[in-house]
């Protein structure tokens, strides 16, 4: 009967459609859905034909060669979701799933769900693995002061590292979202555990239960944009960035904004980035607290700067958008505020320069049988386990035709 009910009630439609239109980046970034595993080569032009001598001819033996590079994708990165139905929960007094019951648990639970797993995407392709940065050292009580308080929820499993404390796997109890601390413990619902060897000095930081090491999470817009040197990889798709100009997109120090020059300096970056860059930056992505010190900078202002007309978009899934044009020069540029950024970085899109390949992007595990749950059995009673599952990279195959703001710490 359950089996019966999810095919009937189709959840895998479900859990696609919510994903796509609860995130930006997966709405606007080109999506192949194709990809079966086993490495996807990434060519590349390291350089092109660039002999020109005045007055004459090249000699023959100097003439400098156009070059081919063969990057590459070794593998797809796994993420897995899980829900869990109680059976006592789905029956009738006659032993049989009541189908009103059913249809009003099931879309609620995924409603949360999804709202949750989205989240858990957009940070990997967006920002990093870490999905929030402790502000203050942990004490002995279990209560850790974090950036994104928002990311957090009861019971919810992950692990806290630093720079010189090895890992830590914590469950949240306790949230405090107007202080903006959690309080974690050694197990669910359990009591709280000495986290004061977690030092702010010590770069503390929150990852997603099974984050450890850069091989498990997927290529990120930070990762991939930012220099080594920076904070982003050394390496992408397989070759060093320093190699090739095309895989170094243009990284800019925001260490010097502040909330009335931000305007400003966005545009500033945006000309370097025109100027060097290979591609057209089309849209900026930043976080809600630097696009409301842009949105406010340009009201009270009036000035240099103007929101173009019937350009300020809003969406019921979490993001904002103005159209910011100098006056003067006329330029445009679209400005998007959304969720899932940090503050401290502020990305410039082409979004010709990704792809998000996948196997079939989201689906449900099905076992050879055709059962698609789970089912469990404790002394509490019998419970069903639905998994789903997302096996996909993030390809960044134009680097050079982006930028990233990064530093920003007003």
């Amino acid at each position: 009967s359950f089996q019966d009910m999810l095919n009937e009630y189709l959840p895998n439609s479900l859990l696609r459609e919510e994903l796509i239109k609860r995130d930006y980046i997966l709405t606007n970034i080109k999506k192949d859905n194709k990809w079966k595993g086993g490495k996807i080569i990434v060519p590349f032009k390291a350089n092109g034909a660039s002999s020109v001598r005045v007055g004459g001819l090249t000699a023959a033996n100097d003439i400098a060669e156009s070059r081919y590079i063969r990057g590459s994708i070794d593998s797809y990165k796994e993420i897995w979701g899980s829900m869990i139905f109680n059976h006592t929960d789905l029956l009738q007094h006659d032993g049989k799933i009541k189908e009103s019951t059913f249809l009003r648990v099931l879309p609620d639970t995924i409603e949360d769900f999804m709202e949750y797993m989205k989240m858990v995407i957009s940070v990997q392709i967006g920002t990093g693995p870490e999905f929030a940065v402790a502000t203050a050292t942990g004490t002995a009580l279990g209560v850790v002061a974090v950036d994104r308080i928002d990311r957090f929820c009861l019971d919810q499993k992950c692990t806290i590292i630093s720079d010189l404390v090895a890992a830590l796997s914590v469950y949240v109890v306790g949230i405090d979202l107007n202080a903006g601390t959690v309080t974690v413990s050694a197990s669910r619902g359990g009591a709280p555990v000495d986290v004061s060897a977690y030092l702010l000095a010590d770069n503390t930081r929150f990852y997603h239960d099974g984050v450890l090491t850069a091989a498990d999470t997927f290529t990120s817009l930070k990762s991939a944009l930012l220099p080594a040197a920076n904070g982003g990889s050394a390496t992408l798709h397989g070759q060093t960035k320093l190699n090739y100009p095309f895989l170094q997109s243009i990284a800019i120090d925001g260490s010097s904004i502040t909330a009335s020059n931000i305007i400003e300096q966005i545009f500033d970056a945006y000309a370097q980035m025109r100027i060097k860059a290979r591609g057209k930056v089309e849209e900026i992505l930043m976080s809600y607290k630097n696009l409301a010190s842009c949105m406010k900078f340009v009201e009270l202002q009036k000035g240099s700067f103007k929101v173009s007309a019937d350009s300020q978009k809003g969406s019921q899934y979490g993001w904002d958008m103005i159209e910011v044009m100098e006056v003067g020069s006329g330029r445009k540029i679209k400005f998007v505020g959304i969720q899932e950024m940090s503050d401290s970085e502020i990305f410039f899109i082409d979004w010709k320069a990704l792809t998000f390949r996948t196997n079939g992007f989201i689906r449900k595990r099905t076992a050879p049988d055709g059962k698609q749950y789970y089912e469990t059995r404790t002394t509490a009673g019998f419970a069903y386990i639905l998994d789903s599952f997302l096996f996909g990279e993030l390809e960044v195959k134009k680097p050079s035709c982006c930028g990233i703001i990064y530093g920003i710490s007003y």
